[in-house]
């Protein structure tokens, strides 16, 4: 077919359509404003579409430098209020998995769908891995298409689903239906713009965008450190939200036409059931259907939160049940503690017991062999007595240790960790945050995207420079995602240790697609918050031996940066002089700040500062705008404690009186 069509099909037109082209016009249809990948088979073609029609589709499209890079540009955009789709092979999601994860517990403010495409019988790839089991891990809901327009579909509700909740939408595919073709009714396109939570850009606001204006809409990230930066305070309340939003969302699956009954008995003296899923229904249909079976078919196509109250009416009153699934037992398990929380004694016929296989793809003759196996006089055995007392037991153990720690949790008060008294990262925070004031960017407009180490601290106040967090290196994926999807300005922080961990990829990425924002990696010569161990930018290896020390800055402009610049962030002046040049740079500019950290041990002891009072007018700014902890306010006079001041002259450069000096 014409891929144009994909765009330019009309409602009520049907199509002959692979499921991966399915999915891309259930994109289309949903409005999607930002997607990424990083190719992978069996979703390739889903990004060799795109890259041909989206800008005919008003989408911004990137092959990103790999799947955590896709997931942080996806995320950070459904962030920024636009509807974003990710999608990759089931392998590429353990790839991405350390931002999928933290992505599910910020949540979103426009629809997020990640689609994974699971390979069955290992067609091209490394292993068979079940990614059902990330719905588990991440606690977010699953939908489960079977054929291409149910992909289609299920994408356009994905969204709805995803927006009412606030949470990305895992959608599973398999080879067998991402390769498979089906004719496809074409449903209406919508508009790209659906978040209500979403600030339009207007000419009141500045024009930061590139000369060439983006043929795709444009988002506005509203700050909520509370919502999308983790760190552990927050993270607690928002796996606490996350559970309840899974709560309800099991109500959802349990009321939804996506879960369906496909009758085949007609004599009213069902024995048997089936259970099943994805492409291993339309192996259990035919074969039902074919040999005349007596039994229904319970279609699970919103197949996590699990739909318990919806199974359990379908099978309380079986002699047994089938449950066809690919790849592991699943859907099994789920069922059989449904059973046990009953008390049932109802068999289940499934992978467990080796009525089907436990790997490798379904076919129709697996199916019926499977089938066959079962005779109807299988009953195990089950002492309901036995259950029903044990499953009180651990109720009564458990109940009043949840008490115990809810107690004890009351009592302890909260001591916010802050950065140490001299610690330079306060002072690149003092120094981004004076540039953007002095080049009249509001408070607003500029989003910090922070990551894993001692700067994500710059969340609390006064500093406030940590909007956006995800996992280590996320922080330059997501500026990524938000460069494509706002017009605002942008600043991200990364360590040393964390840039080699997982930053120089996405700084790749962000050089090759175009994008415009700054980069700080914050080099304060070690791996400060897990202990001072070594890291590449160090002379020295994990045995205390000599190594070669790699350069920062080298390998930045080999990722073809063009503005790359090293810092002492102690010196004032010229760390907001250059900010102030890399906030107007047209590109991505890497700023490398660099001092050493305040616990490595035997660093020359510098002398401490001390105030002049007779200067002092009180005005506090070293006290609430610099916040170093060897500063406080006593008995109505700012003073300076000998020993925590580590003499890094930063409020003496920073007070506009001159109250400050080196003590003598």
């Amino acid at each position: 077919m014409d891929l144009k069509q994909l765009v330019k099909g009309k409602s009520g037109e049907k199509f002959f359509l692979l499921g991966n082209e399915a999915a891309v016009r259930g994109a289309i249809e949903s409005g999607v404003s930002i997607a990424s990948t990083y190719p992978g088979t069996p979703s390739s073609e889903i990004g060799n579409i795109l890259s041909l029609i989206a800008k005919d589709a008003g989408i911004y499209f990137e092959f990103s430098i790999n799947e955590k890079v896709a997931i942080e540009v996806a995320s950070s955009s459904a962030a920024s209020g636009l509807r974003s789709f990710a999608f990759m092979k089931h392998v590429g999601l353990n790839v991405a998995s350390d931002s999928f994860v933290s992505a599910v517990y910020t949540g979103v403010r426009g629809g997020m769908v990640v689609l994974t495409a699971d390979d069955p019988s290992i067609f091209s790839s490394q292993n068979e891995q079940d990614n059902r089991h990330y719905a588990r891990l991440a606690n977010l809901p699953v939908l489960e298409p079977s054929n291409p327009q149910e992909v289609k579909d299920m994408m356009k509700y994905a969204y709805k689903l995803s927006e009412e909740f606030e949470i990305p939408v895992l959608l599973r595919t398999t080879t067998r239906v991402s390769h498979m073709r089906g004719i496809v009714e074409l449903g209406e396109i919508s508009s790209n713009n659906h978040s209500n939570d979403q600030k339009h850009w207007n000419k009141d606001h500045a024009d930061y965008s590139n000369n060439n204006q983006p043929h795709w809409n444009k988002g506005y990230f509203k700050k909520n450190p509370k919502q999308f930066v983790p760190v552990p305070d927050n993270a607690l309340t928002m796996h606490k939200k996350l559970v309840s939003k899974m709560k309800n969302i099991e109500k959802v699956a349990n009321e939804s036409d996506l879960n369906e009954i496909c009758r085949f008995n007609q004599n009213n003296n069902l024995k048997f059931g089936v259970i099943a899923s994805g492409s291993a229904f339309n192996y259990a249909y035919d074969i039902i259907n074919e040999d005349n079976l007596e039994m229904d078919i319970l279609k699970c196509g919103f197949s996590h939160p699990f739909p318990k109250n919806k199974i359990f009416d379908f099978i309380k009153d079986l002699d047994g049940v089938f449950v066809v699934e690919e790849v592991d037992p699943i859907m099994e398990k789920e069922i059989l503690a449904i059973l046990g929380e009953n008390g049932m004694n109802i068999p289940v016929f499934g992978k467990l017991n080796g009525i089907f296989p436990l790997i490798y793809e379904f076919t129709p003759d697996i199916v019926r062999s499977s089938f066959n196996k079962v005779s109807h006089e299988f009953t195990p055995d089950i002492d309901e007595n036995s259950f029903n007392k044990a499953l009180k037991n651990v109720k009564d153990i458990n109940q009043p240790l949840n008490n115990e720690i809810a107690n004890l949790t009351d009592e302890l008060p909260n001591r916010p960790p802050t950065l140490c008294a001299g610690c330079s990262h306060r002072s690149t925070y003092f120094g981004v945050k004076k540039a953007a004031k002095e080049l009249e960017i509001a408070e607003e407009d500029l989003i910090f995207s922070s990551d894993i180490g001692c700067y994500t601290l710059g969340v609390s106040p006064p500093y406030k420079t940590a909007d956006y967090l995800l996992s280590m290196g996320a922080s330059i994926g997501n500026a990524c995602g938000f460069s494509a999807s706002t017009n605002q300005k942008i600043v991200s922080f990364i360590g040393d240790s964390t840039f080699f961990h997982g930053g120089i990829p996405p700084l790749i990425n962000a050089v090759h697609n175009k994008h415009k924002f700054v980069v700080t990696v914050l080099d304060n010569r070690t791996t400060a918050m897990t202990g001072g161990q070594p890291n590449p930018g160090l002379p020295v290896d994990g045995m205390g031996d000599i190594a070669p020390e790699i350069s920062i800055e080298k390998i930045a402009i080999a990722s073809g940066c063009e503005f790359v610049e090293t810092i002492n962030p102690l010196n004032l002046k010229k760390t907001i002089d250059t900010y102030k040049r890399a906030l107007e740079f047209d590109g991505v500019a890497v700023i490398i700040a660099k001092y050493p950290c305040t616990l490595i041990k035997g660093q020359k002891k510098k002398k401490p500062m001390e105030i002049n009072h007779d200067k002092c007018n009180q005005c506090l700014d070293c006290v609430t705008t610099l916040a170093c902890p060897a500063i406080s306010l006593k008995e109505e006079h700012v003073i300076i404690d000998d020993g925590v001041c580590k003499g890094c002259t930063t409020c003496v450069q920073m007070c506009n009186e001159k109250a400050i000096g080196i003590k003598k």
